[in-house]
């Protein structure tokens, strides 16, 4: 029966299974999905319960990396669409697989609201908001939410779906009344998982809505009431924005007066009306004068108030002289004299009681309700009339101090803009100070002019131009009122809500280098440069004039200028830089070479910066000899090579054969010229060294007497009996592949020469001699040849005679 792992590994092969398929009972991936941020390293591992496999690998893209049983893959998320699976080879034809589910995410580098048209919102229309994220990624995993204040508006979604890094913008259309003029609109976004959690929100700056509105009066109609031959400031209180202009007229007839007060000196009864504008509507108001007779309690009907008497000639003390009161509030103030005789004393006022002892009269008012309040106390002494009246000033702190923007749209660096800080509801004008802060730094201080004692609404313009470090800038305004004598006394500080400044000026390059070395494979041009502008540039950047895809990883054969165009509504910028795309050492060439002497080295590794490459002469790095890189190759360089190349992104390794073949080389020294006497033997040899081994081959005459042979790389040429035909050029020829050499030697055959009696002589005693000593060397090898014992033997004709061989004394046979 067959083991189990093995009958599954049947079924799996046996199975519709291969590399497209999943494998879920076969391998294991820990952990089984990622969701990490672009360029965070990770680690992930796959393990197979199967122990019966032809091995495990991991495919990331397009590259393979084999693993073993457990295997753990470490690597940097520098790729938007990195694929990754693990597969299990179960033979040569069937492969299982499981796909790992990667996320790279990387959350937005910014986010801003604005309002599409530049202009202000106006009640009774629809106000468009965008929201702009900036370089987010994946965007089908983002959502906005829009807050006024802390309440949500609403939640956008985005329709799009791409892993690339993209821009995404979203809009908000609404209606805004004048009552939510000064709404703070805000929005967020996020990148949000699901059951994977969500990442940090990306806020957005504040923009505040500032809603335009046709004038609106507080009353139609009004009645002053006044005595006869006072002077009296009409006011006529309308809000609107744009801030109204005022028009006066009297009974049909236009008044030259375009403020919304109106001194009148001496006023009759009359009605006046005030008519208030702007570019989205106007309204009027009519006011009504009643003018009064004044009479001074106590004196004669017919008595009018005198002209005031300085303080000597009226012998009355106020205490306190001055008073600063505060609208509302209680007032109380004691009027006495030194003098006697007097026939009466008493306040006149229109509101509040008066009590008196002694000499002393005082006049109180549980709450001080007029705003002209003009109390004095007289005298009536001595047949003659004065009296003092009391130096009162009654105030009022602003009921609201706000700023908002008078021109459209975000402010625009190096433009002029128009900030207004509306001070409503307060008194006495003349009194107050208004202080313009951009930050904590003060930019502007202003006095109010004016002769109003009631409250009114007022404004003040701030003209700024501002720069782009102005952007996100708070402006706010302080309303201040300065009372009593000279100022000496301060109310209490109105501040208005900040003015968060939204600058939009043109793209700016912040931080980018010249040129730039980057590792391939790891290295962005998106992550290089550092811009700004508002709104936030779109960068587009070029190579060789075509766009690229910025996030992609730069491979080595990309390196070069990369232009960058920095575009946004406001202008545009280009920056260019120098790429270098570095990378470890590789080699290209083949294991094994064939060379001729003399050629050039061909194997160089690859890599950049320029690799430092080491040559060994051995089989192994380890046993070989370190030598000098060869500028040219030799017949001696012939052998078996590894190189070393090494820079600091790593190093690589090569093996390298090379064979080195050379031109044939003529061994040793010969003569030209060989000489020979006619009727001798002569012989002349001829060799050669080369790679490969050369050819060898004489050229010559077709005489008989002339042979030749050959032994290993030499041939030679004898001549037997030289004659005189034998005489002549002979030419050795050694060739290879590589090469041609030719060796010549010329034979001279010489007669011979004649010989004298006695060196015919001569010649026969030596023959005779030469005879006699190999007749005695003949002598001597058959003498030793008895002696060593070569025997002939004879068969016994009787085995068992028991007689035993002897040697025969003639037993040599031939």
């Amino acid at each position: 029966m067959l083991p189990l792992r093995i009958l599954g590994l049947l079924v799996l092969m046996f199975s519709p299974c291969d590399a497209d398929s999943g494998c879920p009972d076969v391998l294991s991936l820990d952990p089984p999905e990622v969701l990490a941020e672009y360029g965070e390293s990770v680690t992930v591992s796959c393990s197979s319960a199967e122990n019966y496999h032809n091995g495990m690998y991991w495919r990331v893209g397009d590259r393979e990396f084999p693993v073993q049983n457990m295997a753990l893959w470490s690597f940097n998320l520098t790729d938007w669409n990195v694929t990754a699976e693990c597969i299990l080879k179960l033979n040569d034809t069937h492969n299982c697989s499981k796909d790992l589910n990667i996320t790279v995410y990387k959350n937005p580098e910014g986010v801003s609201v604005f309002p599409t048209m530049y202009e202000p919102a106006v009640e009774g229309r629809e106000h468009v908001l965008q929201c702009d994220v900036v370089n987010v990624a994946p965007v089908q995993h983002l959502t906005v939410t829009w807050y006024r204040g802390n309440e949500t508006i609403r939640t956008d979604y985005s329709t799009h779906k791409t892993k690339r890094l993209v821009s995404e913008s979203f809009t908000l259309a609404a209606n805004f009344s004048r009552g939510k003029s000064g709404t703070q609109v805000r929005c967020e976004a996020q990148l949000d998982f699901g059951r994977h959690g969500s990442q940090p929100a990306v806020i957005s700056n504040v923009h505040t809505v500032f809603v335009h509105y046709a004038p609106e009066l507080k009353n139609k109609t009004e009645d002053v009431y006044m005595y006869e031959g006072d002077n009296v400031t009409l006011y006529c209180e309308a809000e609107g924005n744009p801030a109204p202009a005022f028009h006066w007229s009297l009974v049909g007839v236009n008044l030259m007066k375009s403020t919304n007060y109106l001194n009148i000196t001496r006023a009759t009864s009359a009605i006046y009306n005030c008519t208030a504008t702007n570019k989205l509507g106007s309204t009027t108001k009519q006011i009504h004068i009643h003018v009064m007779k004044m009479n001074i309690m106590g004196a004669p009907a017919a008595i009018t108030t005198p002209e005031p008497s300085t303080p000597r000639s009226c012998p009355l003390v106020l205490t306190p002289a001055e008073i600063v009161v505060r609208f509302g509030d209680p007032v109380s103030v004691n009027c006495s004299t030194s003098v006697t005789g007097v026939f009466k004393m008493g306040w006149e006022a229109t509101s509040g009681a008066t009590s008196s002892t002694d000499n002393v009269i005082a006049w109180k008012a549980a709450k001080v309700k007029e705003w002209v309040a003009k109390p004095l106390c007289y005298l009536n002494w001595k047949g003659d009339q004065c009296y003092v009246m009391l130096d009162i000033t009654v105030y009022k702190t602003p009921d609201n101090v706000s700023v908002s923007a008078l021109d459209q749209g975000p402010m625009v660096a190096g433009t002029e803009y128009r900030l207004k800080c509306d001070i409503s509801n307060v008194a006495p004008v003349q009194k107050l100070k208004l202080r313009w802060y951009r930050g904590n730094e003060t930019v502007h201080t202003e006095m109010f002019n004016g002769t109003a004692e009631t409250p009114v609404d007022v404004s003040s313009t701030l003209r700024v131009t501002p720069e782009r470090d102005h952007d996100g800038a708070l402006f706010r305004c302080e309303a201040e009122l300065h009372l009593g004598q000279n100022g000496s006394e301060l109310g209490p500080t109105v501040t208005s809500s900040p003015y968060t400044a939204v600058v939009h000026y043109e793209p700016l390059v912040k931080n980018c280098p010249e040129s730039y070395a980057g590792v391939e494979h790891e290295f962005s041009i998106d992550s290089l440069c550092e811009f700004d502008g508002n709104p936030p540039p779109t960068v587009l950047w070029y190579y060789e004039k075509e766009r690229i895809n910025a996030s992609e990883p730069l491979t080595r054969t990309q390196s070069g200028e990369y232009t960058a165009a920095i575009v946004n509504r406001l202008g545009s910028s280009n920056i260019s830089v120098f790429i270098s795309i570095e990378y470890h050492p590789s080699f290209t060439c083949g294991n094994r070479y064939e060379v001729k002497e003399n050629d050039v080295p061909q194997c160089e590794a690859a890599g950049r910066p320029p690799p430092r490459v080491t040559w060994f002469k051995g089989e192994a790095m380890e046993g070989g000899k370190e030598v000098a890189a060869p500028k040219r190759w030799t017949k001696n360089d012939r052998g078996t090579y590894l190189l070393k190349a090494t820079n600091k992104h790593g190093e690589a390794t090569h093996r390298l054969y090379v064979d080195v073949f050379y031109a044939p080389v003529f061994d040793g020294n010969y003569s030209k010229e060989v000489k020979v006497i006619q009727g001798d033997n002569v012989t002349f040899n001829c060799s050669a060294d080369g790679h490969p081994p050369p050819d060898m081959k004489w050229t010559y005459g077709s005489e008989a007497n002339v042979t030749v042979t050959t032994r290993g790389r030499q041939k030679s040429i004898t001549v037997t009996g030289a004659t005189s035909t034998n005489a002549g050029t002979y030419v050795c020829n050694a060739n290879n592949t590589v090469g041609v050499v030719t060796r010549t030697v010329t034979l001279v055959v010489k007669d011979r020469p004649k010989q004298s009696a006695a060196g015919v002589t001569v010649i026969w005693w030596l023959l005779i001699i030469l005879a006699i000593v190999l007749i005695l060397i003949i002598i001597v090898f058959v003498h030793r040849s008895k002696k060593q014992g070569q025997y002939a033997f004879v068969p016994a004709q009787n085995h068992d005679s028991g007689i035993p061989m002897a040697p025969q004394s003639n037993g040599v046979k031939v």
